[in-house]
């Protein structure tokens, strides 16, 4: 089981970094996809190489697709939307902050579920969707972190959570 980040041109990388790093950490797969398989520049300006096209991924194969917010017209597609909803069907993880809600909810995953589209929270964790608001990514990676048992123990959690959210040092 993988995990694929959507990387798309001017995709918010800073949304999605802690993520990655607690994945990385607790040796996940990670898989960088565009839909073309070629290089974007992230809203940051950062030159990004994806590892495929999102068409060479088998969407069985994944336990989470992150979608970053950022200028989502380049994704905003039916091959898009019918990978999102395949991830969501086998009932795997999807993730999206920011405009990546946007192409949560363009894909019509969002029906009849609670997200930041249909309330005042700023993150909302379901069963397999999680959507943040883009001032959320902490919480958001933590979040995942809880949904895919990145942790070792309650303290590790607490550990994790005092240095990233609230910036304690140890």
């Amino acid at each position: 089981m993988k995990t694929v980040v959507l990387l798309y041109e001017t995709c918010c990388i800073y949304e999605i970094v802690i993520t990655n790093y607690f994945l990385q950490c607790c040796d996940h797969e990670i898989v960088f996809a565009t839909t073309d398989g070629k290089p974007v520049t992230a809203q940051e300006k950062f030159s990004l190489n994806a590892t495929c096209a999102l068409k060479d991924i088998n969407p069985k194969e994944i336990e989470l697709l992150l979608v970053p917010g950022g200028d989502i017209s380049s994704i905003a597609n039916e091959e898009v939307y019918s990978f999102i909803r395949a991830v969501v069907d086998n009932k795997q993880l999807v993730a999206g902050i920011c405009n990546g809600v946007d192409e949560l909810d363009n894909a019509g995953i969002l029906e009849g579920i609670q997200s930041t589209h249909s309330t005042e929270e700023a993150l909302v964790v379901g069963d397999y969707v999680i959507t943040a608001r883009a001032n959320m990514y902490v919480d958001m990676a933590i979040a995942i972190g809880k949904k895919m048992n990145l942790f070792a123990d309650e303290a590790d959690l607490q550990e994790t959570i005092d240095f990233w959210k609230y910036h304690k040092t140890f």
